[in-house]
């Protein structure tokens, strides 16, 4: 991957970095640890913690961040678990609270670094994630023009450790999703990269399918291909039927493809969860909806406030 940096225009090294960072809660859940109720490997799981496994279907399967939220926090002494300060850090992030953000990165990269003699590939792949959070702070803080070579640095790290950890186990499936997520982001944003080879990775290895199948429903959106990416939307919500996140994709989907009045539906059902959402969210999720009816911007965000607080 050191190629990367040498053939990468400021730009598109913009484009790259925003686009990992927009899906970052799309990543997070592929750090799921391999324990009991373990989500990528059906047989011979091993255990987790109630409050972890609790805290990765509410914010994963079910869309509930109130929950995931209030999981996470009766799970907060127990340190040497990276995925509670991973998804701590999501969380952080999608409420905008950099110290937290650059907290949990730290703690994340410090206990996946203590996994590296009893589970190395899976301590490659949470340091992975505690090095992306650091780059995500850097950019929330530092702004694009100070902040991208630095990000682009951590960015490298980022894909040290994922080739580290495929060396050891290239066909496992928390590997394969979160590899698969990469490798499509990068060829949605690198005219070089193959997106049909990371779709592939998805849809052979990657599970959970609500996982794996929103992934793939990304990876089509971004390369204007919204015909396919509704049908992995589709795929997806078949295996998480009420989950807001992706009612909300099927929706944004259908009114690319022009399809206003089955959209509308969609972002309905979608708002009808509005009281489990965070709250950025929430706020563009309705906006969208208004705007999607016909309504001006400024009517939108008035109506948006007065309707949700937000």
């Amino acid at each position: 991957m050191r190629f990367l940096q040498p053939l990468m225009s400021r730009q598109v090294a913009q484009r790259l970095l925003g686009a990992l960072l927009g899906l970052s809660l799309a990543l997070l859940p592929l750090m799921q640890p391999s324990w009991a109720g373990d989500p990528f490997r059906p047989q011979a799981p091993r255990n987790i913690s109630a409050a972890s496994e609790q805290a990765f279907y509410a914010m994963f399967r079910d869309g509930d961040y109130v929950t995931a939220r209030d999981a996470l926090a009766s799970a907060e002494a127990s340190d040497d678990d990276p995925l509670f300060h991973a998804l701590g850090g999501a969380l952080a992030y999608l409420e905008a609270d950099w110290d937290t953000l650059a907290a949990k990165a730290t703690l994340t990269e410090q206990t996946a670094a203590r996994l590296i003699d009893t589970d190395p590939m899976r301590s490659n792949l949470y340091e992975a994630v505690g090095v992306f959070l650091q780059g995500a702070h850097v950019l929330q803080t530092e702004g694009i023009a100070q902040g991208t070579p630095k990000a682009l640095a951590m960015l490298q790290q980022v894909f040290d450790h994922m080739e580290t950890a495929e060396a050891i186990a290239p066909q496992d499936p928390e590997l394969s999703l979160l590899k698969g997520y990469m490798d499509l982001l990068l060829a949605v944003n690198l005219p070089f990269a193959n997106p049909e080879r990371a779709i592939a990775q998805l849809q052979d290895y990657g599970y959970p399918t609500y996982v794996a199948y929103r992934g793939i429903a990304l990876g089509y959106r971004d390369l204007d291909q919204d015909g396919a990416a509704l049908e992995a939307a589709d795929v997806a919500l078949a295996a998480a039927p009420e989950n807001p996140d992706l009612l909300y994709l099927k929706a944004q989907l259908l009114r690319r493809l022009e399809r206003k009045d089955e959209s509308i539906q969609y972002f309905d059902q979608a708002l009808a969860y509005a009281d489990q959402l965070p709250s950025n969210t929430l706020r563009q999720l309705a906006f969208e909806r208004c705007h999607t009816s016909g309504q001006d911007r400024q009517v939108c965000r008035q109506q948006v406030s007065d309707q949700y607080g937000v």
